[in-house]
């Protein structure tokens, strides 16, 4: 395998510093081209300081003189601001992004590297749910593969290697149920914000693991399953299975399943998704069944968690619901976290979005930004 140069965009993140194990686990593989973060310029420092990227980009401007300033003597080129993100990904050196932004924040950067003719590694899920008929399209168009970092759809894409000619029946998300699993809406009418980051399973960003609390999470990831493997609604179902094990399942025509078993480590599918084709040797800790004796599954409840019924709602409309979901879900999860809103308020503030904001049913670019703009004024009414 060449040797890749990788850029990744959020790299102080939960999935961004993930990939830089793996980067420095396989450094005969993979090296660090560009870094990118939002506002935390100290720990975008000491990655620099370590990986040796060739360019640099902090989102928050006020912070470029402290980047600049540290790594100067480096020679490390140091960039500011949301239009240079965006630039960035267009370096004829870059062979693949990962793009590991939060929210509709990766959108435009994504567009621009696919644009550019770079493959994507992709862990932010916002950008298909957004946009998903738009970058498949212009995927296809600049040949561009986006290979899915998401452990469901990275088991999806595993499960669908060497079946390219046998159509898929259905898939089977897995849930695992977060940490509200079987609680009642008067149960949740109370729940704080640290109760909520407290994911059973997987360590992730805030906002993630608020989503996933909410079963937000994985109404985004059925949106993004519909972009990623071209599938009507009716061919994605959702299961709960608390043990996060079975990450994901192909049904195929002859009613034979594939499923991709594994201890939850997003390491892994990082890894494959970097490293596609390949399987790269790891060090990984390995799974055993005697430690798992059981294997549960169980319906997901939409009655509590109503959410997951809004996305499949917003995949069915079309248009753009999908980003006014997007869009409102995102204004309500900060809202949550700064204690604004209560758990179930940010249900009611996407349900109101759904209702009220203008619906677009062939949107082009300039239609999502505006939908997702009109979207956040709404949502900052209704708190």
């Amino acid at each position: 395998m060449q040797k890749r140069n990788i850029a990744i965009l959020g790299s102080t993140g939960s999935i961004g510093t993930q990939a830089l194990e793996v980067i420095e686990a396989n450094s005969d593989l993979f090296q660090v081209e560009v870094l990118t973060a939002q506002n935390n310029a100290g720990l975008l420092i000491e990655q620099a300081a370590k990986f040796k990227p060739n360019v640099v980009v902090i989102g928050n401007e006020a912070l470029y003189d402290q980047v600049s300033n540290a790594l100067d003597p480096l020679d490390i080129k140091v960039y500011a601001g949301q239009n240079a993100l965006g630039a960035v990904v267009e370096n004829e050196e870059v062979h693949m992004v990962l793009t590991a932004l939060v929210g509709y924040a990766g959108l435009l950067p994504t567009i621009r590297a696919i644009k550019a003719k770079k493959h994507i590694a992709l862990a932010n899920k916002e950008t298909l749910v957004v946009a998903g008929e738009l970058i498949t399209q212009l995927a296809i168009e600049n040949k561009v593969e986006i290979l899915p970092v998401d452990s469901e759809h990275s088991a999806i894409f595993q499960c669908l290697v060497g079946e390219n000619l046998n159509p898929i029946e259905k898939i089977i998300l897995t849930a695992s149920g977060g940490p509200f699993r079987g609680k009642d809406r008067a149960f949740l009418e109370t729940v704080t914000k640290e109760q909520a980051l407290k994911h059973p399973n997987w360590e992730m960003g805030a906002k993630i693991t608020i989503d996933s609390a909410s079963l937000m999470n994985k109404g985004l990831e059925v949106i993004e399953a519909k972009w990623l493997f071209d599938l009507k609604s009716e061919q994605i179902d959702v299961i709960v299975h608390p043990q996060s094990i079975i990450h994901s399942m192909v049904q195929f025509e002859d009613g034979s399943m594939k499923a991709q078993m594994g201890l939850p480590d997003m390491k892994l599918p990082i890894q494959y998704a970097i490293g596609f084709p390949q399987r790269l040797k790891s060090d990984f800790p390995r799974f055993s069944f005697m430690d798992y004796p059981k294997l549960t599954f169980e319906k997901p409840d939409l009655e509590t968690f109503r959410n997951l019924g809004f996305a499949f709602n917003a995949l069915n409309q079309g248009g753009n619901m999908a980003c006014i979901v997007n869009a409102a879900n995102e204004i309500a999860v900060d809202a949550f976290l700064k204690d604004k809103i209560g758990f179930l308020q940010m249900s009611d503030l996407i349900e109101n979005c759904m209702s009220n904001v203008s619906f677009v049913k062939k949107p082009s670019l300039d239609d999502y930004i505006e939908t997702d703009k009109q979207t956040r004024a709404k949502a900052f009414e209704l708190i």
